[in-house]
């Protein structure tokens, strides 16, 4: 699993690095300009996607924060969903914050009446708006390991989170909920990223580091040392 800051995985030259990544940020609805700005100052092309063709020639794709269900009729309009599960299917790096979390997972609960279309490929259940509605959105400092020591400052705005994992799936962070219970938030598996809050809301670059980081191993723009 690839670390920010990480002995195990560096980079020669960075600049390099991060000059030969494309990435795309769907751009249906919500937080994708904010993505997007933040791949621009790790020195990373940005490519806003609203069509299936868009999609050739990225190297990774964030699929953002937003209304999931909103997400999802868009995308079926506009002929994505099929294309997106098959850009999942073939093991690209696919990166999904709170709605976008929703989106990647297999299973979901919490849905509305007549549920959702599902991207999946995240072998996950995830309920949809664990934390409440609007008014219950709130902040919090997260320990994540792969982020290095120092703690990360996490937005949740009506936020999902992960109440099963797969076997294959890596937790990077849980947080104690209102009832005292721990629960995940943020989880990898393979080449996807997921995190039920928002960190393009933030001014660390740490997850998008790591996302970037991920892209670059799976493009082999960078080798990985065993």
């Amino acid at each position: 699993m690839w670390e920010v800051a990480s002995s195990l995985h560096p980079i020669a030259d960075e600049s390099r690095v991060m000059n030969n990544l494309t990435i795309g940020v769907l751009a249906l609805q919500g937080a994708f300009a904010e993505h997007m700005k933040m791949l621009r100052r790790l020195g990373v092309e940005a490519r806003a996607v609203r069509k299936p063709e868009e999609l050739a020639g990225l190297d990774g794709l964030i699929i953002p924060g937003g209304e999931s269900t909103t997400m999802a009729l868009v995308a079926e309009r506009w002929g994505l969903v099929q294309p997106l599960k098959a850009w999942v299917q073939a093991g690209r790096p696919t990166w999904g914050t709170c709605a976008g979390m929703i989106l990647l997972s297999d299973r979901a609960t919490g849905q509305k009446q007549g549920g959702q279309a599902l991207i999946g490929g995240l072998d996950v259940t995830v309920n949809r708006n664990y934390f409440g509605r609007q008014i219950d959105s709130f902040e919090a400092e997260l320990s994540v390991p792969a982020l290095g020591d120092a703690p990360v400052h996490a937005v949740f705005i009506r936020a999902p989170a992960v109440t099963q994992t797969g076997p294959d799936v890596d937790i990077l962070a849980d947080l104690t909920d209102s009832a005292g219970q721990s629960v995940v938030v943020a989880v990898q598996a393979g080449p996807i990223l997921a995190t039920a809050f928002h960190p393009e809301l933030t001014d660390d670059l740490r997850w998008h580091e790591l996302f970037v980081g991920m892209v670059a191993e799976r493009s082999g723009v960078v080798e990985v040392e065993e």
